[in-house]
């Protein structure tokens, strides 16, 4: 097991995104790029930085940025060594909109597993982290407290969910309007974040058709860590170590989880 101080990425997680994604909320234009996602002058500034400061506290691992070349994504994705796996601002059209919801997102993968989580709100100070460790039991901790399943008794039609509908089929998204499973639906715009408001029990169930790597990583990991049972839309695990991107369903106990899998028509 690669031994890492997880208090020290921490630190410089934290420390970068107050220096550079905090200033710039809301004052930056931004650029389309090739697939019409946009980018801005915080994505390319934090992940210059924080490439610069793993790479010189653990110089043997390598970096797997968004804002990377396809053909430098896949090249690092298959290297021996830990690579780290980093989404410098997730929620970049939160983020450039002013609205504010968006985070940093930061996987180790060692031996094709995610051994260390954390996404990290700049707006509300929460640090969300987990780390396997081949000693102790993984625990995933907000701001060094605890996160716990949610072991509550709602059901599907009670429950809170988080769905992005523009991913989906148009068939599945006029159903879920349709026949309305849930109680009630957020949309929030920062797909790790979503990850890690489900392990805290801001949420019962989620739903997305299509997220990258480094969307879903660190937060799928956290959650999991919580006990929260996720799959995708085939029942197949989310993660995988590959560039493909997944879809994700996910709920925050298995009772649960069963009942909105059933209403998706997912064979496990």
């Amino acid at each position: 097991m690669i031994d890492i101080d997880t208090k020290k990425v921490i630190q410089i997680v934290t420390d970068i995104a107050k220096q550079e994604l905090l200033p710039r909320f809301a004052k930056v234009t931004h650029e389309l790029k090739h697939d019409g996602s946009i980018v801005t002058e915080a994505d390319v500034i934090t992940q210059q930085r924080l490439s610069e400061q793993l790479f010189r506290n653990w110089p043997d691992t390598v970096l797997l940025g968004e804002e990377m070349s396809t053909e430098e994504q896949t090249t690092t994705l298959s290297s021996d060594k830990p690579v780290w796996c980093l989404d410098p601002l997730d929620g970049t059209s939160n983020f450039a909109a002013g609205i504010p919801y968006f985070a940093v997102s930061l996987a180790l993968i060692f031996n094709e597993k995610v051994v260390l989580g954390l996404v990290y709100d700049p707006i509300r100070d929460e640090c969300f982290y987990a780390q396997d460790k081949t000693d102790s039991d993984v625990v995933a901790y907000l701001n060094s407290m605890p996160l716990y399943r949610k072991d509550n008794d709602v059901s599907l039609n009670q429950s809170i969910a988080i769905i992005d509908f523009k991913r989906l089929t148009n068939e599945l998204a006029s159903r879920i309007v349709t026949e309305r499973p849930v109680a009630s639906q957020r949309n929030f715009g920062a797909s790790a974040l979503d990850w890690c408001w489900l392990a805290a029990g801001r949420s019962h169930v989620y739903l997305h058709g299509s997220q990258n790597l480094w969307d879903y990583a660190a937060g799928n990991f956290i959650f999991r860590t919580t006990d929260g049972i996720a799959s995708t839309l085939d029942g197949e695990e989310v993660y995988v170590k590959t560039l493909q991107k997944r879809s994700a369903v996910a709920a925050i106990n298995p009772n649960l989880f069963t009942e909105w899998s059933n209403w998706l028509g997912i064979s496990g």
